[in-house]
């Protein structure tokens, strides 16, 4: 009897630890969720490496910011050739903050030239082209100092700013925070394959509505991850527009030889036109 005692304490203490676990699992940072994957060697060998490129454009300048954990914030701005408050900020890849970004950076300007474009560097001045470094940076990133960052970057560019978030696969996701960080000065939110906000609560302050660029080869933000956002979006009261591709993951990157160009060109006239719409 004794002995069953014991094993009912030892199995009681397991089960709690298991629900404990499970509980913080459940409540993770949406964007640690997502960096657990590069834990996987199949996530990692579907990243193609990108081609190796230099930031050739005489545009744009390097700035600085401070943050409220006291580190310094990094980012790269292109101001609008109109005097404006507008202000799109652009997340990067897994690579980091790299010469294409800052290609598509220049892109997004001249289409939208009233508007600020400011590409937010989460990885503090590092990038990679290897896939084995991006997912130790995207692993070693903290979701308290990817916020400051966030947080510091609004606060520079005003509380009159209208802002509106894109960004690409790691950056998509943390472009629905940004939004979220955003508040009653966010716009627009437009999401690259990017992993999603669960927690329907945090998605009911989103003022903006979202648009979700799909790639519906995707083996990681896959259908039922999609679909469980539209649900969320849906619970929260907000509003999802879905643009669906028939491609792999990071199909809109030109730097990825699997790059589709007619693809990325069609989302690209969206994403610009809904952009526009919400400047107004």
């Amino acid at each position: 009897m004794r002995h069953l005692f014991l094993l009912s304490i030892i199995l009681c203490s397991f089960t709690q630890v298991f629900a404990q676990a499970a509980k913080t699992c459940c409540s993770a940072h949406a964007s640690n969720q997502f960096a657990m994957l590069s834990s996987n060697e199949g996530f990692r060998k579907a990243h193609e490496e990108p081609l190796k490129k230099e930031f050739t454009q005489n545009i744009g300048r390097d700035i600085a910011f401070a943050c409220a954990d006291g580190k310094e914030g990094k980012a790269f701005e292109i101001e609008g050739k109109t005097k404006s408050t507008k202000y799109l900020l652009v997340f990067h890849e897994w690579w980091g903050l790299n010469a294409h970004i800052k290609d598509e950076a220049v892109t997004l300007s001249k289409k939208l030239p009233d508007w600020n474009i400011i590409a937010v560097d989460l990885y503090d001045g590092t990038s990679t082209n290897n896939r084995e470094e991006a997912a130790q940076l995207m692993q070693g990133l903290n979701p308290k100092r990817a916020e400051a960052i966030i947080a510091g970057i609004q606060k520079k560019i005003g509380e009159n700013a209208k802002i509106a978030t894109l960004g690409w696969c790691m950056g998509g996701g943390w472009s629905l925070q940004a939004a979220i960080a955003g508040g009653s000065k966010t716009v627009a939110c437009v999401m690259y394959y990017g992993f999603p906000e669960k927690e329907v609560a945090k998605l009911k302050t989103l003022k903006s509505d979202v648009v979700f660029v799909n790639a519906t080869q995707d083996e990681w933000i896959t259908k039922e991850v999609v679909e469980e956002f539209k649900a969320n979006m849906k619970s929260a009261g907000k509003k999802l527009t879905l643009k669906d591709y028939d491609a792999p993951h990071a199909f809109a990157n030109p730097s990825n030889p699997n790059f589709n160009q007619a693809f990325t060109q069609d989302a690209m006239n969206a994403v610009i036109k809904y952009l526009q719409q919400a400047g107004k």
